[in-house]
């Protein structure tokens, strides 16, 4: 079967060597005889996997040693709730960058635990853009943002204005670019844009920042358990983690992150150049705000839209239609999709202007003559 250009934006795609793999391994792993999916999380090799795992990552984004690689389960969607659990003390405030859905999402969850502080929102402009200028509030329990934002199609590049510790979901671009660790005391990211399949949860932490958190915490909501049990207080989401390893491993082989980061750039400029040339099609995002990951633009109307989704499904490209509230177009290029894709859409746009264009003209002159 023809492999799709898969654009949709999540779960991620993954590279073919790395699904592979996995798919062996489901078989019969190492040659146990077992399955990937069945063996002990106990075993010499399981906990080997999860070291190697932990060192990937700290060697991929050069996490310092003061800082903690942990793997939980829930996605990104219980740290909304988790962080707070754990930073949100009684007298304090947590303060908030609205820019976008999830965004709300972890407000939402934040509000159930204590104060918050909405110090930006780029709401008034359905989130086309990120706010640069907010109320810097160094007393608060934490800054918490969204470095990508998924559904809008907007990411921050510039984390330097944080005062109060600086908390991120980084769910949809990590280990997408180079970032500095240490401007974060606690990020988190669930695997199912970058690193593998849906089911774990990365968290990098601060060490000093953890030993803050609240003393009275359910167990499976405290990082500090997980810090002191390898990640493995409870059973863990090992294939999930297996696959992230394996998937680590081919990023490390292309380059790392300053490799990954310099092709999706390249993939990133070559789709946005389109849609600022065609005239069926238009960009939401402010352009200096723009997503490297996610890059969502409309048609200049329904029908555009609707008969564009059937091209491209036509040559063979999937997972371009908006989010369900927004409707458009969203492109998402995880570091696993190749420029080719890319290519073949930008493409289907160009070929599909000069039929529309076509076929508008005809419409056109039989008008004329009728």
């Amino acid at each position: 079967m023809h492999k799709k250009h898969n654009f949709g934006a999540g779960p991620c795609i993954l590279p073919s060597s790395v699904i592979e793999q996995a798919a062996q391994a489901v078989i019969n792993w190492g040659g146990m005889g077992l399955s990937i999916l069945e063996v002990s999380h106990r075993s010499p090799e399981f906990e080997d996997v999860v070291l190697k795992t932990q060192l990937l990552v700290r060697e991929l984004l050069s996490v310092p040693d003061h800082y903690s690689v942990l793997f939980l389960q829930g996605g990104a969607s219980t740290q909304f709730a988790m962080v707070p659990m754990n930073f949100l003390s009684e007298g304090k405030k947590a303060a908030y960058l609205d820019t976008g859905y999830f965004a709300q999402k972890a407000i939402k969850e934040a509000k159930l635990f204590g104060e918050v502080e909405l110090v930006a929102s780029s709401k008034d402009r359905d989130y086309a853009y990120i706010p640069v200028e907010f109320n810097n509030n160094k007393q608060a329990a934490y800054l918490h943002c969204t470095s990508n934002n998924t559904i809008e199609g907007t990411e921050i590049f510039d984390f330097s204005t944080a005062g109060a510790p600086l908390i991120c979901d980084m769910s949809s671009d990590i280990f997408s670019r180079k970032i500095n660790i240490t401007d974060f005391d606690l990020i988190y990211a669930g695997a199912q844009k970058n690193m593998g399949p849906a089911g774990m949860t990365l968290v990098i932490a601060k060490n000093e920042f953890l030993n803050q958190a609240k003393k009275e915490i359910p167990s499976m909501l405290d990082y500090r358990v997980f810090r002191d049990n390898m990640s493995m207080y409870n059973t863990p989401p090992v294939f999930s983690i297996y696959v992230a390893m394996l998937n680590l491993l081919w990023l490390k082989d292309q380059g790392g992150v300053n490799g990954i980061e310099q092709r999706n750039i390249e993939k990133a400029k070559l789709l946005y150049t389109e849609i600022d040339r065609n005239p069926l099609f238009y960009g939401t995002a402010d352009v200096e705000h723009r997503s490297r990951m996610n890059v969502t633009f409309l048609a200049i109307n329904k029908d555009v839209e609707t008969e564009f989704l059937k091209f491209a499904a036509d040559q063979g490209i999937v997972g371009i239609k908006g989010y369900r509230t927004v409707g458009g177009f969203r492109a998402s290029l995880y570091n696993a999709l190749p420029l080719s894709s890319v290519e073949v859409l930008v493409s289907a746009m160009a070929s599909f202007e000069k039929i529309y264009s076509d076929k508008t003209v005809l419409e056109l002159e039989q008008s004329v003559k009728r």
